[in-house]
């Protein structure tokens, strides 16, 4: 009976132990304010590359997917893929209108920039500019797939 009871004291010393050495969750990091210029793209079809995702071949896709739910992000002139969590404090981003008539247009916004796992995330809260669509990429890849 002693040798059951020490080695229940001895598992249950094992268990604190790594309970109390182990990571806790991860903390919110807190927002870095930033200015991105980029295009407005559609996530799901640029990150997946199920089609050409960037410009005016791709600008009605892009419409119809955000429309969908499809997370609407921002391919910054650095490369970086930002994730639109928010825009000019509107919540309710997915298939808003004001971020629909932007799909595929070059903008430049400010907002708070949250990271979490090397995702990027921008809570728009700023247009500085609207540039349009300035990636004519139907001249090279054609209007995909739903448009004239």
């Amino acid at each position: 009976m002693l040798r059951v009871r020490n080695y229940l004291l001895a598992a249950a010393a094992v268990s604190l132990a790594v309970f109390l050495t182990a990571p806790g969750p991860a903390q919110a990091a807190q927002p870095k304010r930033v200015t991105v210029t980029g295009e407005i793209i559609d996530s799901w079809c640029y990150l997946s590359e199920i089609m050409w995702a960037t410009g005016s071949a791709h600008h009605q896709c892009a419409v119809w997917c955000a429309r969908g739910g499809v997370p609407v992000g921002i391919l910054g002139d650095d490369e970086q893929v930002y994730i639109v969590l928010k825009m000019n404090n509107d919540p309710d981003v997915i298939g808003d209108h004001g971020i629909l008539r932007m799909q595929s247009n070059e903008v430049v916004v400010e907002g708070d920039l949250y990271e979490r796992d090397s995702v990027k995330y921008l809570a728009i809260d700023t247009i500085i500019d609207d540039h349009g669509i300035v990636n004519h990429s139907h001249d090279e890849f054609d209007i995909q797939p739903f448009g004239d």
